[in-house]
């Protein structure tokens, strides 16, 4: 078991070493190429606020021996994962940002052209807020969870299966890789039940089961599943699903090497108001004794609670990084440094 261990943060970027910081910087100019010659201008990927789609790069913003050097640097990480399940929940700031939202997407379709099965889950708590505020209804939340009347669970499913999911998977897909967008409604993916608190939550439900059957052979086939947090009970009546719940109970579904949580924050902090009390690495003792102190509350609840239930059905490891950083997926995977808190069983 390993114990906490405090780093000091002065700003969102010095926890990072050199070298992560320099393969972050590669990947913002370097573009693997799916096919063709050196000269072909499709490319796997571009980290390109305006579009992931880019022309060939400048190959004299970064020297080639720099390039290099970064991907070798990578390989023990790329090798460690590949093959892998990743189940990656988006949201926050990342979804907020384009230029953010540029990157996230970046990422995924990388990781996935160097062999890693991800699966991405998605809430969209802005989109919907914004949805509601049209329709002159207030959100309204519940010890982080959003309380979900009639009217706003019809919103839910319009903006999250209709909007946000297709969204996504147009951008994966104009990416170079191949998303296909499910909701847990789908294929009975996720079976919804509701909440113990349903009186005062409205239709936001729990997770009674998960049947990835629907998704495996897509990940299978090097497809990236994207997947909108709404299921149904067993008569078909839909329920609002946490986005981090969502996640954590499919990544202890596929038996996932790690589940990673895309948040507005550095991570866990030892002291909520000291950004520079970051937790790096805790193990679920550790954690667990942080929320008996009130050290963990509000919003990261349920994001740590995901956490340790996903360990605990074997989920190896479980990450709650700082989706404001620039490419904060590939830092937590492909670098020792990571970018933000990782929990262990």
């Amino acid at each position: 078991m390993l114990a906490a261990k405090n780093l000091p943060l002065t700003s969102p970027l010095s926890t990072l070493s050199k070298i992560s910081d320099d393969f972050s910087l590669s990947f913002k100019n370097f573009i693997p190429v799916t096919k063709g010659s050196r000269n072909n201008k499709i490319t796997c990927l571009s980290s390109s606020s305006q579009s992931i789609i880019a022309p060939e790069m400048d190959t004299q913003s970064t020297p080639a021996q720099t390039r290099v050097k970064i991907l070798s640097e990578a390989l023990p990480f790329i090798q460690k994962f590949r093959g892998k399940t990743i189940v990656v929940k988006y949201g926050g700031a990342a979804m907020k940002s384009e230029a953010l939202q540029a990157s996230v997407i970046a990422d995924i379709v990388l990781l996935s052209c160097v062999g890693l099965r991800i699966v991405f889950v998605h809430g969209g708590g802005p989109e919907i807020n914004q949805w509601l505020g049209k329709l002159s209804i207030k959100p309204n939340f519940l010890n982080g969870l959003r309380v979900t009347d009639a009217s706003t669970m019809e919103i839910v499913s319009m903006v999250l299966v209709g909007k946000v999911n297709k969204h996504l998977v147009a951008l994966i897909n104009k990416a170079g890789a191949t998303a296909v967008g499910l909701s847990g409604i789908d294929g009975r993916l996720l079976t919804a039940r509701p909440s113990p608190n349903a009186v005062q939550l409205g239709f936001v439900g729990d997770i009674a089961s998960v049947d990835p059957s629907i998704i495996l052979p897509l990940v299978d086939n090097n497809h990236i599943p994207v997947i909108a947090s709404v299921a149904a009970d067993a008569t078909g009546q839909p329920y609002n699903i946490n986005a981090d719940t969502a996640a954590g109970e499919l990544a202890a579904a596929l038996g996932a090497e790690k589940l990673i949580l895309l948040t507005d924050v550095a991570g866990i902090l030892e002291d909520r108001d000291d950004p520079g009390s970051l937790v790096k690495e805790v193990d679920i003792k550790g954690v667990k004794k942080m929320m008996e102190d009130r050290k963990i509350a509000g919003g990261m609840i349920p994001k740590v609670n995901c956490c340790v239930r996903s360990l605990a059905q074997g989920v190896r490891t479980a990450s709650i990084i700082d989706g404001r950083l620039e490419h904060s997926l590939l830092l937590e995977i492909l670098t020792d440094k990571g970018a933000g808190t990782m929990i262990t069983g």
